[in-house]
Order: C-alpha cells, then structure tokens, then sequence
C-alpha cells in the first residue's frame, strides 16, 4: 500500500507541509554476502547468510523463517501454498538497504501536481472512466466512492497498470521481517500474502511488485489485499495486478470500508483567502463551519462567495499564506490516510477534483521561497533549544515541526501559517531566541 512509499519513498513521518524534504543518507552497506541460485523471473540474487537480527534474538534467518511458517500455519495458510512459495521466501539483502536508504526529493506541491496532476492526466483519467464505465459506476452505487477519486488514485500509484514494480513479493516481504525496523508489521504482511496464494487470487510467481511489497495497480499491501480486494469481473479470483474491473472495485471497497468515506460529500475545493486572514486558524486541525470562513473573507478563487452553511472545513495552505489554498473537508482525511506526506495527499485530491471538472488551481503570483535542507535543519535545531519537541531533526517539516513553527511565528508576531520562513530563522538565530515558551506541552510521538 502507498502508506510504506510515502510519496515515492518520502517522509516517514506526517509531512503536513510541501516543503522541500530531506533526503536521508543511506545506511552503512553491509558486508557482502554470499549470493544464492536466482529465481526465476526475478532481477537480482539475494542473500540468506544475513547477520542475525538482534529483535529475533539472535535467530538466523533459515530459524526466523521456520517460526514464520509455523505462524503462517496457525493463521490458516496451507502447506501446499508453502510449498509453492518456498522458492521465492529468501533474504536479499538489497531490499533491506532500500529502506534504509530512502531519497526522497524537493519538489514542492505546486511542482509535484504539475507533474502528476495535469491537465493530460485528468484527461487521462477521464479516458479510463470511460473505458470501464461499468465496473465505475458498479462502485459508485455500491461504495459511494465517486469514479474521479478511484481513477486519482489509480493514475497515481502505477499509472494505470504501466508501472507495478519487478521485484518478489514475498522476497522483499520476508527481507523486511526479518529486518529489525519494522519486523512486526512485514512478518502479518508477509502471511497475508500467503493467504491471497492460498485464497487463489494469485500464484506466488505472479506476486510482482515495488520494493516494499506493495501489489497490484493500486499498490495495495497484502493485509489490504486480502480484506478489501474484490472479484468485480466475475472470474472468481481477486486479480489486482490484471483485472481493471477487480481494481476499480476493490479500490473503492478499501476508500468506503477501510478509510471510511462519506458518501456525497466534497474533499477539497480550491478557495482565496485574503491578506487578514487570521492565519493560525489555517490548520487541517481546526475545522470551521463554512459559513465561519466566508465571514473570515473566503471565497471561490473566482471570487463567488462560499456557501452560507454549517459544513465543517479546515483552510490547508501547502506552501503557506501565499501559495494555493484549499477547503479540506472530512474526505480528506482518506487520503492522508492512504499516503501520510501531504504533498501525495494533496495532489491526489486536486487531481480527483480536476478529473470531476474543475479549473486547474490558481498558480502563486511569485515563487514560494523555501528554506534549503540545512537550513531547516538548523530550524528544528533552534526549535528544540526553545523547549519543542520536532520528533527528528532531519529537515523533514512533519506535525510536530509545522506546530512549532506556529507557535514561533505567534510568538514574533509573523503570520501564522505554519511555513518555515527565512525571517523565522533570522528572528531564532537571535540572542533572545532561546528561552523555552511558558506553558508549552507537546506529544513525544512524531
């Protein structure tokens, strides 16, 4: 599931910024290890004399794997489909040095869904619609999940089926188990893969897919698979890497079901917000009525006023005050959900938006500005001198970062919409800068 890529591998943490992110310098590469015969159909060996991980208690990989199975039984996988998945469950070191290793890039929102968010990609989208207007309007009725936003997705996250990944599912699944980073959550990842082998959705050859193991056109990870995938053309298996039919379905099965969305409401409207604003409220944790930002100076970015009713929004600014602006309503919640960097979830709803029919978004008169990595480094450092917690002083402008930076620009006076600025530096570089805020209390977690 895109959860794990995160913006093609990006943060790790909830980026509710479109800053330029951090580009996290690999691990220490460890010591070759004697490579094993390839399997067939797949790019590169992989090793099964890996160091052993010390969150296993220092079991080899062959002993955690045995353990694994034993698992896997208990859970109801047979021993047939271990058998047939035996060949493909070994240790390649190169998967666990990816995750380590994840770039991420700089670009910005306005850049980002310029790219991914077209006007060919919307029309692009509309195509597909078209195409499989059954299966779309199918999962309209049944899930409430409108075609636009399954088909933002779906362009998203493999382009529609051209870009699903080379690599061994349950390879990069069972590497990552044994990894100690995130050993649980890949150890119940790699026994509902088994279970999709076992249910008869896909052979364990067929399981292809990106470097985390995330499966089908759109990235599903396997326990997302096997809750949410459903047999939409009628062939009795759940096919997510060939069926469109079982793609658009199963998509709109896991929006409606699993991210819980509304039926008939908006995720996200392109707004203006003027210059007096009283930017603090501008945050996707404070919900106003509408009514409430129309009074605030609101608009339609044409100007038309907002509605004059009590639907709860929250104003989200990307790239702060002087970039684009939007009303994130409840929906929007999906897809921060699906994918926590903001610069994913954003684009993603201004490119469902687009493929319902409206404009393309208004563009900054002039460049945002945004600080270099070290500098908001640097940032993060002078935040937590000043008593913040910021979770990892990495450059990446998460929640807890965003909320720092908040309250700093309150505490100076600057408008307060949570975009680390070069003015924000210079004020904190300042002899002043340093004492800790009265009063203040912030979450350990990131």
């Amino acid at each position: 599931m895109p959860l794990l890529r995160l913006l093609v591998a990006a943060t790790a943490s909830l980026t509710l910024s479109s800053l330029a992110i951090a580009q996290p310098a690999p691990g220490p590469r460890p010591a070759p290890r004697p490579a094993v015969a390839p399997v067939p159909g797949q790019p590169a060996a992989a090793s099964r004399t890996p160091r052993a991980a010390a969150c296993h208690n220092g079991l080899s990989f062959d002993r955690f794997l045995a353990d694994l199975k034993q698992q896997a039984v208990a859970d109801g996988v047979s021993q047939r489909t271990l058998s047939e998945a035996a060949p493909y469950l070994v240790y390649d070191q190169s998967i666990v040095n990816r995750d380590r290793g994840q770039r991420v890039f700089g670009q910005v929102f306005t850049e980002f869904a310029r790219n991914r968010a077209s006007d060919g990609a919307a029309k692009n989208a509309q195509a597909r619609i078209r195409m499989h207007a059954a299966a779309f309007a199918r999962a309209e009725k049944e899930y409430g999940v409108p075609p636009a936003v399954i088909a933002a997705f779906w362009g998203l996250e493999s382009s529609f089926g051209a870009e699903l990944g080379n690599l061994s599912t349950l390879r990069s699944l069972v590497s990552l188990a044994y990894d100690c980073r995130r050993s649980e959550m890949f150890q119940k990842e790699t026994i509902a893969a088994l279970k999709i082998i076992d249910r008869g959705d896909l052979p364990a050859s067929e399981m292809i897919g990106a470097w985390a193991g995330e499966l089908g056109q759109t990235q599903f990870l396997p326990t997302h698979y096997f809750t949410y995938a459903v047999d939409y053309d009628g062939d009795g298996h759940r096919n997510l890497l060939r069926s469109a039919p079982d793609v658009i379905g199963s998509t709109a099965n896991y929006i409606a079901t699993g991210l819980k969305w509304r039926r008939g409401e908006p995720w996200l409207q392109e707004v203006r917000a003027p210059q007096n604003f009283p930017w603090e409220q501008a945050d996707l944790t404070i919900k106003l009525p509408r009514a409430k930002f129309a009074q605030l100076g609101v608009t339609y970015p044409d100007g038309r006023p907002l509605p004059n009713d009590d639907l709860p929004a929250s104003l989200l600014l990307p790239m702060g005050r002087t970039g684009p602006a939007f009303l994130a309503y409840a929906n929007f919640a999906v897809y921060t959900e699906w994918n926590n960097s903001l610069i994913y979830s954003t684009t993603a709803a201004y490119l469902a938006s687009r493929i319902a029919g409206a404009p393309p978004m208004r563009q900054p008169s002039v460049p945002v500005a945004q600080l270099p990595l070290n500098e908001l480094k640097e940032l993060q450092q002078l935040l937590v001198r000043a008593g913040y917690n910021v979770g990892k002083v990495d450059g990446v402008m998460g929640q807890l970062s965003r909320t720092a930076v908040k309250a700093m620009q309150v505490k100076y006076g600057l408008p307060a919409d949570s975009w680390p600025t070069a003015e924000l530096l210079a004020r904190m570089r300042g002899p002043s800068a340093q004492a800790q805020p009265a009063g203040l209390v912030m979450p350990a977690a990131r």
